[in-house]
């Protein structure tokens, strides 16, 4: 067994640190980077992908914030060409179901040369505990442009899973998993699975999409994010990734973690649980 590392690009981020812990489990030695890690690793500075890459053997990627971004493409295939360049032997990416921009940063992976593998999920569940929908669910109201389209949640540990297994199983080389879970929810379903589970007040307000544009600018949100969430809930939430899909099962023969496994897990770790 090789003893050069595993790159995790977004070794913080609600992937990337299940990926390295997963890693790690299986024994493997790996590398999380960050932009406050040493070697650091800024998406924005590429002279600090050399040092990242260097003396790794495959590379675990999450784009910050989103492939969709302007510039993502450009960032894929140079870093992509300084992954070959450097001896990378496999490189797994994280992409998103739906989006235009980010197929394109896919081919450009697959343009490069290295051996790859892309892992195209739809919206994660744990956006509810762990990212921009925390503070709705402990203020007891989420406000979003989401109606009545139903997105199949997918679980972060089952995007993990999947990047593991694609990572360590050379089977899996060169191919395009899309995950999701189980079931297709709407956004206001999904909240009200987790006021049931807390016992809290949480209420779904759908709002225009100018109007949730406009609040993310007074928030003063990096114009990119600003972009790229109105794209999300713009244009994607539009049913075209409503169907499910199988990934979950193709790579890992068991079914993908359920909505309500997700809650009751996050129940359970006590997250939902400051008073109101």
């Amino acid at each position: 067994m090789s003893t050069s590392p595993i790159l995790v690009v977004g070794g913080n981020g609600k992937t990337g640190r299940r990926v390295n812990s997963k890693l790690q489990a299986l024994r493997l030695p790996t590398r999380p980077v960050s932009r406050s890690t040493s070697p650091a690793f800024d998406w924005t500075k590429p002279e600090t992908w050399g040092p990242a890459l260097e003396g790794t053997r495959a590379a675990y990627v999450s784009f910050q914030p989103d492939l969709a971004v302007p510039g993502g493409v450009e960032a894929i295939a140079a870093f992509s060409a300084l992954a070959k360049e450097k001896g990378l032997d496999h490189i797994v990416l994280l992409s998103g179901r739906g989006e235009e921009q980010a197929q394109r940063a896919e081919q450009a992976l697959q343009d490069s040369g290295v051996s790859w593998t892309v892992v195209r999920a739809s919206w994660f569940n744990q956006n509810f505990s762990e990212s921009f929908l925390l503070d709705g669910v402990m203020s007891g109201e989420i406000a979003l442009p989401a109606g009545d389209v139903p997105e199949p949640f997918v679980d972060a540990d089952d995007i993990a899973d999947v990047a593991v297994a694609a990572l360590t199983e050379i089977g899996h080389r060169n191919r395009v998993y899309e995950v999701t879970g189980p079931r297709a929810i709407t956004f206001a379903q999904a909240v009200e699975e987790i006021a049931v589970a807390t016992g809290r007040s949480i209420r779904y307000t759908q709002i225009p999409v100018e109007t949730f544009v406009d609040g993310l600018r007074r928030a003063e949100l990096p114009d990119d994010l600003v972009g790229l969430l109105e794209e999300l809930f713009g244009t994607i939430l539009d049913g075209r990734n409503t169907p499910l899909a199988h990934g979950v099962e193709e790579v890992l023969a068991r079914p993908p973690r359920d909505f309500s496994d997700y809650v009751r897990k996050t129940v359970e770790q006590g997250i939902w649980s400051r008073k109101p």
